[in-house]
């Protein structure tokens, strides 16, 4: 495998974790690099209280991971072929669900899988995809190692770092694990080498928030309260708000907002008669709170728009229209909110000759419109609550929702099971994935290299698949089993490239594991964590 040369006198592990010589793997103590992340319980509780306050709000408003900004999946090249650097090996999953004896059709989503947030060096509220895996305290998490150390701003691990295995739209099912040591591969913390961009974390036991009483404080006390809180607005006249800031100030708990109605379709402006005077009716406030904007109209309204500026119509128009190929979800998506009203345009599918769906597309309408809108002041009074006794411990990891096995210097161009939160829009721009729920992929990795010289990779492992960005550091599961839901981490999503160069990701790639990966495994393995409180 690529290695590149480590300075005089060699890399300094900061703590003696490793046992020597791993059994079956190329054990250079070299080989691993470890950081702390949350270096107390305390500092770990307050984690967890960061994402879970507020109903989760600090985890609905992260974002997927951008390392791969929007144009940068390049075609990939290949070459040669994999040689592992050692004996393969197996860690046997923990954790298996019941198994089944019916034949089931659909793929049953593992409960290890989840996202991972953080806070990049930017300030910015970011997450990837990653599972629970198998380890000695139940407490071990795999993702990609652009996860985990903020490569595109400093070389940091990344801030306030937790696992939620099935995250869904702020709920945390299962707990919030929050990271305690993170181990990569040395060339990866150090260099940036892709083709070592996995991590291993270890984690607290879970933290769950939520369920407790309540209790009326003042604003200053919400202010430095840490743990779960919330506030309830009731709204009220303008001298009831001129008295409460009289007695309280304007940092109490009296507010006010202005608040923009909804725009109302009204006829041309008197002073519009030439195209030059539409100017100063295009501006984001447009002219005495009137605007020439575009809005969606079904076909009929569009064909029936009067044109020109010579008229005293509402409508000014038609503008244009868009025809775009979707995918069949989107497709059938816009179906059922064609049948609500909520969709005006025209849906329609191209069929084979034995009348299969081949293709699908959509076409809108749009028009101009003059509308107006009014602006009025809203004022509210803020009662502030604390959430108390609501803080509880999960308990460990594995023991909640199991952990997935370890697999390394294994034959390439075997099946495996892939899993993530895709989020981000291709290249050109179509937007498949929402990042709520999780997607998967199903297929065989490349037998040779995959190789991309602007990202700096010599030996990754390809797969055809058209997860975008959000689903990295999810796992590539080898011998998954659909019945117990658990299978053996033999890669995690790393890059995304577009093969057919049509501005669309259809491959994904993970660095190869070989004996150095499993170095850097069992090493965060064996690595005890304990409780955040």
């Amino acid at each position: 495998m690529k290695r590149i040369l480590i300075p005089a006198g060699g890399a300094v592990l900061a703590t003696g974790l490793l046992a020597a010589g791993l059994a079956g793997t190329a054990s250079a103590a070299n080989d691993v690099d470890t950081d702390p992340m949350a270096k107390s319980a305390a500092t770990a509780k307050a984690i967890a209280a960061f994402w879970a306050d507020n109903n989760g709000a600090a985890l609905k408003a992260a974002k997927e991971s951008n390392v791969w900004d929007g144009k940068d999946v390049e075609k990939l090249k290949q070459k040669g072929g994999y040689s592992a650097d050692s004996r393969p090996g197996t860690t046997p999953p923990i954790g298996a669900e019941k198994k089944t004896t019916a034949k089931v059709q659909n793929v049953n989503l593992p409960k290890t899988i989840g996202k991972v947030f953080f806070v990049n060096g930017k300030g910015e509220k970011k997450w990837c995809s990653a599972t629970s895996i198998q380890s000695q305290y139940r407490n071990l998490v795999a993702t990609a190692g652009h996860c985990v150390y903020d490569v595109k701003n400093n070389q940091d691990v990344m801030s306030k770092w937790v696992f939620v295995p099935g995250y869904y739209q702020g709920k945390s099912p299962w707990g919030i694990y929050v990271g305690k040591q993170a181990f990569t591969h040395y060339d990866f913390s150090t260099y940036e080498d892709y083709d070592r961009d996995y991590a291993f974390v270890t984690v607290y036991n879970g933290v769950q928030l939520g369920g407790g009483s309540k209790k009326e404080v003042s604003k200053s006390e919400f202010d430095a309260y840490t743990g779960e809180k919330f506030a309830t607005k009731k709204e009220i006249t303008a001298a009831e708000y001129d008295a409460g800031v009289s007695k309280y100030g304007e940092n109490g708990p009296y507010k006010k907002e202005s608040v923009t109605s909804t725009p109302e379709t009204v006829g041309k402006p008197a002073d519009v008669k030439t195209a030059a005077d539409v100017k100063p009716y295009l501006t984001a406030t447009g002219k005495d709170g009137i605007k020439l904007t575009g809005v969606e109209v079904t076909e009929h309204d569009y064909t029936k728009a009067p044109a020109g500026l010579d008229n005293n119509a509402k409508f000014v128009g038609p503008t244009n229209s868009s025809k775009a190929a979707i995918t069949q979800e989107a497709y059938k998506k816009l179906q059922a909110e064609k049948a609500d009203g909520k969709f005006l345009g025209k849906l329609w599918a191209d069929k084979d000759k034995n009348g299969n769906e081949t293709a699908w597309y959509k076409q809108q309408f749009f028009i101009k419109k003059w509308v107006k809108s009014s602006v009025k002041e809203v004022y509210w009074h803020e009662t502030y609550y604390v959430v108390s006794g609501s803080i509880k411990d999960a308990g460990r990891l594995g023991d909640n929702v199991g952990g997935q096995g370890f697999a390394w210097n294994q034959p390439t161009g075997k099946n495996v099971r892939v899993f993530g939160y895709p989020a981000a829009p291709h290249p050109d721009g179509n937007k498949n994935y929402t990042g709520i729920t999780p997607k998967w992929c199903y297929g065989k990795t490349s037998s040779k290299l995959a190789v991309s010289a602007a990202k700096k990779i010599e030996e990754h492992v390809a797969l055809k698949c058209a997860m975008t960005e959000g689903a990295d550091g999810g796992p590539w599961l080898l011998k998954y089993s659909n019945a117990k839901r658990i299978g053996y981490v033999n890669g995690v999503t790393s890059t995304f490239a577009d093969q057919n160069g049509n501005d669309r990701v259809d491959t994904i790639t993970s660095p190869y594991f070989d004996g150095e990966t499993a170095s850097v495994y069992q090493a965060a393995a064996k690595v005890w964590s304990g409780k955040a409180f």
